[in-house]
């Protein structure tokens, strides 16, 4: 008989691992949380999700002083206090994960500090002391992809890294064009970086529309950073005075920097907590197959956020944590769903849900597209913003909505009304009838409605 016995434990205390933690915790289960870190959060509170929108807040303010200049208000160039930054991002994260600590505290949820590994389908070992448990959740998350062949070097960072503003370098190279890396563009670039993004695919932010992507990489550029799509790094040489990253396809050449960040994507943690031991069956890439209920081909076991593979979002793993809490006492409930937005925090900003026009032409689902231009809308104008756009991708006969992308200021905040009216199977004219707020951006959602109804009359 093990010493320690669990009988829920959660492995993993990122944004799913603590939700479900605490939901089964309000729930009446006597909840264990496992996690190496001090701090609770994971990933995504401690050098991710909320450090990036710290620094993107940062930069944004600088592009909005420099912006207003064409106002006739001008601030002068901005004096960048990197330490002081730094603590400022680093206080926020603090703010948060000492919040996180005392919900776990009130919960009564034991927090073990420790590297777990399963020994069985109802055993652990932490830290080498062994652990008995009724029902699990996995909950590890995943890594920053490393590329391979490149030469050890304090200049290449990962997204991690890069987030830990070490320093701002004069050039800098980011590989990979997803998410990830236009976020640490946007961030680079607004503090003084000469920007390069080299990205493999044809389009940065692959699986976005492609329409407005070509607005985001318009503006990129305006900012000055420097777009190769199409290309690949072939090689990387380090020298003291740089790293030269030489490149093939669409551009074929070398790119000098003074620091890289690699963000070429993450893979999925499954293998560290060795869940074949307990007969969970687990692919070559680390992901765990999960049901509608989170659970996996154990009964007493389950797994959520990025160790169940795309879309690795902290959104969707604070859902599945929901769930397999609620399922794990009896509940019923699932995350039966395609509707998970994905948002690039960029400037302006990207976000979509759902279908996008390229991929229902690709699967032969009928469907119309409509859209509405931001400039066009007064309040886009009035607020000093620049080329935007909402689209909607909608079936022609029920005319519910099938997808959604906004391109422009907030858009991350503006799509929730459209992920909702998905969820609920609202039809155009559901939107197009709910009156908006006048001048507000979310008018240019029921523009785009009237547009595909015909009755709007703003354009």
């Amino acid at each position: 008989m093990a010493v320690n016995h669990a009988e829920f434990v959660v492995l993993g205390a990122g944004p799913g691992g603590y939700a479900c933690a605490f939901r089964a915790a309000d729930l009446g289960l006597n909840v264990t949380l496992v996690d190496p870190r001090a701090d609770l959060g994971g990933v995504c509170l401690n050098e991710g999700c909320i450090p990036s929108k710290a620094l993107l807040h940062a930069a944004e303010v600088i592009r909005e002083a420099r912006h207003v200049g064409d106002w006739g208000i001008s601030f002068g160039e901005p004096k960048i206090d990197l330490n002081k930054l730094r603590e400022k991002k680093n206080g926020i994260v603090k703010h948060l994960t000492d919040g996180l600590t005392g919900l776990a505290k009130r919960r009564k949820v034991n927090v073990v500090r420790g590297t777990a590994s399963f020994t069985g389908p109802t055993g652990l070992e932490i830290d080498g002391a062994a652990w008995s448990f009724d029902q699990a959740v996995i909950a590890v998350g995943s890594s920053p992809v490393r590329l391979p062949g490149w030469p050890d070097d304090e200049r290449i960072w990962d997204s991690g890294s890069a987030l830990e503003l070490r320093q701002v370098p004069k050039r800098l190279a980011i590989v990979g064009g997803g998410i990830i890396g236009l976020e640490m563009a946007t961030i680079y670039a607004a503090l003084g970086s000469n920007v390069t993004i080299i990205e493999f695919m044809e389009q940065i932010a692959p699986g976005a529309d492609a329409e407005a992507v070509r607005i985001l990489h318009d503006v990129l550029q305006q900012q000055g950073v420097i777009i190769h799509t199409g290309t690949k790094v072939v090689e990387v040489k380090a020298t003291k005075a740089a790293l030269g990253l030489s490149c093939e396809g669409v551009f074929d050449g070398e790119v000098k920097a003074d620091a890289v960040i690699q963000a070429v994507g993450r893979s999925a943690n499954g293998h560290l907590v060795n869940p074949q031991a307990a007969g969970v069956a687990i692919d070559a890439r680390g992901i765990i197959a999960v049901d509608a209920t989170c659970r996996t081909n154990v009964d007493n076991i389950f797994a959520i956020g990025d160790v169940t593979g795309n879309p690795m979002l902290a959104h969707r793993a604070t859902h599945q944590g929901h769930v397999a809490a609620e399922v794990a006492c009896g509940h019923a409930g699932a995350l039966d769903t395609d509707f998970i937005p994905s948002v690039a925090y960029t400037s302006p900003e990207l976000a979509w849900v759902g279908l996008i026009a390229a991929t229902a032409k690709e699967r032969g689902i009928p469907h119309k597209v409509s859209r509405f231009p931001w400039a066009a809308s007064g309040r886009n104008l009035a607020s000093g913003g620049g080329d935007g756009m909402t689209k909607l991708v909608y079936d022609p006969d029920t005319k519910r909505i099938l997808g959604a992308t906004i391109i422009g200021r907030n858009a991350g905040e503006l799509l929730a009304e459209l992920v909702l009216a998905m969820e609920m199977g609202a039809t155009l004219e559901d939107i197009a009838l709910t009156v908006h707020a006048h001048p507000t951006l979310s008018e240019t959602i029921a523009f785009a409605s009237e547009r595909a109804l015909g009755t709007l009359t703003d354009l």
